[in-house]
C-alpha cells in the first residue's frame, strides 16, 4: 500500500494499535529487546556486515594480488587485473553506501523521543 498524502498517514497512525502489534509480534515489553532470541542459523546485523566487510577486504587483496601479478610480468592478461580491480571498487562503494545508510539510520534512531 502506496501512501500519498499526509491525510494516508494519519489515516494509518490513527489506525495503529501498538498493543495488537505487540501481541502479533510476541513481543514482552517488560523484557526489553535485549532478551530477544535468534533462531538457530540466523546471523545479527553485526554478523551480517562484518562477513560482507571480510568479503569486501577479499576482493581489495585478490585486485592487489592481480596487479602485482601484471607488474611483475607473472601475468599479462590485463582484462583479470582490471576485472579484479573493478569488482573491488564496486564492493568498496557499495559497502561505503551501506555505511552511510547505517549512519543516517542510527542519527534518526537517536533523534526518536522515548
Amino acid at each position: 500500500m502506496s501512501i500519498e498524502t499526509n491525510s494516508g498517514i494519519s489515516n494509518i497512525i490513527k489506525n495503529m494499535d501498538a498493543n495488537a502489534w505487540i501481541k502479533k509480534a510476541k513481543i514482552d515489553p517488560t523484557k526489553g529487546f535485549t532478551e530477544l532470541t535468534l533462531k538457530e542459523g540466523e546471523q545479527t546485523f553485526g554478523q551480517v556486515l562484518g562477513s560482507y566487510i571480510g568479503k569486501v577486504n577479499a576482493l581489495q587483496n585478490k585486485a592487489n594480488t592481480a596487479i602485482e601479478k601484471l607488474v611483475t610480468g607473472k601475468s599479462k592478461n590485463i582484462h583479470e587485473t582490471m576485472l579484479a580491480v573493478e569488482k573491488a571498487e564496486i564492493a568498496f562503494k557499495t559497502m561505503n553506501q551501506i555505511r552511510l545508510k547505517v549512519i543516517d539510520a542510527y542519527r534518526e534512531i537517536m533523534k526518536m523521543q522515548v
